[in-house]
This record gives C-alpha cells, structure tokens and sequence, in this order.
C-alpha cells in the first residue's frame, strides 16, 4: 500500500495506488473528500498534492468548493454545521468570467447579504471564490461597454451601496483571498473586517489605467486600512502586489500558503464564534464607529456599548461559567 521514501525518510503513497485514489475520489461523497484532503494535509505529503495540482488543477479549488452542494449560482450563501456552526459561507461563482461582476451577480450578492442579516445563528461570515486563481476580476467590463453614462452610474452606485452593507453587517466577515483580487473584488475584500490570502494572491486597483477611479469604495478603504501615502502610491499607479507584501503593508491579516486560506479564514472564524456574540457585535459597533471620531467621542461610543453588555444574560453566564470551570454556552442575549 506504500513505498519508503529513503531520501526524506518518510512513507508516501505509491503512485499506482495514487493513480487508483484519483479514479474514485469523484465517486466518494463531497464530505469524504475534504476529510481525506485534510488527512494528507495533517500528514505532509508534499509529493500526492503536487501530483493532485498537476492530474486535477489546484487541489486547493477542489477544497474550496466541497462544501458546495454543486451549485451553479454564480453566489451562493449557506450556513455550515456541527463544529463550524454559526459560520454562514458566501461563495462567487462564475468561471466564464473569473467573477468579474456584472448586473445579475450584483443582485445576487445583495439578496444574499439582506438573506443573512435575517439568519440570526449566523455569528461569522467567510467570502471566497470557487473559481481557480481569482477572488474576483471586479466589475465586468463587457457589461460596462454596452452601458451609457447613466446607466454605468447606477450600477457603481448599486456596487458601492452593497459594499457599504457589507462592511456594516453586524456580525465580523472574513474575506479568503486565492489569485486575484482587481478593482471592485478588492474593494469586496477591503469591505471585510478581516483579509486571509494564499501567497499566489495578487491585489491591486488598476482604475486609472483606464481613465476612472475606485468607486466602490478603494479611496475610502484602503487608505484607512494602509495609510494614506501607500494608498495613494497604489491607486496613483495601478501597480498590482502579492500576498506577501499585502501582508507586510497590513493590506491582510494572514498570508499563507497557497491553498490554505479557506481553512485559515474558517479557524479564525470558529473562534470567534466561541466568544460572545453580543460582546462580538458591540465591539465591531465600537470599532467601526469609534475610529471615524477623535478619541473622546470614541470613548463616549464605547462606553455607552459596554452599557448594553452589563444588561446582557450573556454576560452573566460567562461570569458563571468561569466560576463553574466550563465553557460558556452564549445565546447572544
């Protein structure tokens, strides 16, 4: 069943019992897969993924989007179970265009943020692609050049409102960066509380090269997330980066290898989801709010959302629970 690889000093697959994995691994239930996956990922075995990217594309794809129940949505929200509980997971798909968004994809992204704000077990949000090496192209240009001047304003206007919903979802959202992520799919991302990206990742907002500017919110964002003279110096010359320097500027929270930062984003997530959720959303509350303000005023915002947490039923079963040597068990009231 397995040869010795004398040279590392450890036992790999055999390639013809690799040759006779890869027939079946289609026949085999999605949620056998991503176990078996995670299994060579817990076992460093460098060899099978490098056969696994070469024979069936990115493994890391396939991980992606095993959750999936094969849908064909060009987005698609669900809301996992059992140990990940309280991660909702909002996935673009569309491959014909590397989720560039167009008109149709835009009314299906805003459907699903307003699906989610009704969810109230949703305690995370988690947006990824399931297309190989891009997050999201941003906005579709062969759309654009059939749109007048009205009409193309509607639409940034449209995609900028819905970023603007994004960002003040109540509940913390994670964007899981794989390839590129260009103009309005960056903007997506800086939309997000956090950013997680494989080192293959580029970003960048290549606006100007085309005579317009960020308009769903790149020179609102990135600025405040990177400072204004790196911003700047980005949005000036539409230079593109990657993950690594991303993560250098502060442009990501992690940058990790490439294929992992779905299962990065959801480990974040699923501590998260441990805390608190009331504290959780007030904290975001004081955040957000507290930094467009001088500091006095922030402390006001502060003080007056730790108020609500003092009333909370969570909170005294975090105090019993303590006293009580246990974990927690937060309803979010």
């Amino acid at each position: 069943m397995a040869w010795n690889c004398a040279r590392q000093g450890r036992r790999v697959l055999s390639p013809g019992l690799i040759s006779t994995v890869s027939k079946a691994v289609f026949a085999v239930p999605p949620c056998a897969i991503v176990s078996a996956v995670s299994l060579v990922d817990r076992h460093s075995l460098p060899e099978w993924r490098s056969w696994w990217r070469a024979s069936c594309g990115p493994y890391s794809t396939i991980r992606r989007s095993l959750f999936l129940d094969a849908t064909t949505e060009q987005v698609d929200l669900q809301y996992l179970s059992g140990s990940e509980e309280g991660i909702a997971v909002l996935t673009l798909n569309r491959p014909e265009s590397k989720n560039a968004i167009g008109v149709e994809m835009l009314r299906k992204l805003r459907a699903s943020l307003e699906n989610l704000q009704f969810h109230s077990s949703a305690r995370t949000l988690v947006i990824c692609s399931t297309v190989s090496g891009v997050f999201c192209a941003g906005a579709d240009l062969k759309e654009r050049r059939k749109m007048g001047v009205s009409e193309a304003q509607k639409f940034v206007h449209t995609l900028r409102s819905t970023f603007t919903a994004l960002e003040a979802l109540s509940i913390p959202t994670i964007a899981v960066v794989e390839g590129a992520a260009l103009g309005g799919g960056l903007e997506m991302a800086l939309a997000c509380d956090l950013r997680v990206c494989g080192d293959e990742a580029v970003f960048g907002l290549p606006e100007t090269g085309l005579a317009i500017i960020p308009g769903a919110g790149g020179t609102q964002r990135l600025p405040r997330i990177i400072g204004r003279a790196r911003a700047k110096e980005l949005i000036y010359t539409g230079r593109r980066i990657d993950g690594q320097h991303a993560e250098a500027i502060g442009l990501v929270n992690y940058c990790v290898q490439a294929g992992m930062a779905y299962e990065k984003a959801v480990s974040i997530a699923q501590e998260i989801t441990k805390q608190g959720p009331l504290a959780v959303k007030l904290a975001k509350v004081a955040i957000e709010r507290g930094s467009e303000v001088d500091t006095a005023s922030g402390m006001i915002i502060e003080e007056a959302c730790y108020a609500q947490v003092l009333k909370s039923k969570d909170r005294l079963e975090g105090l019993a629970a303590f006293a009580e040597k246990r974990k927690p068990v937060y309803t979010g009231e």
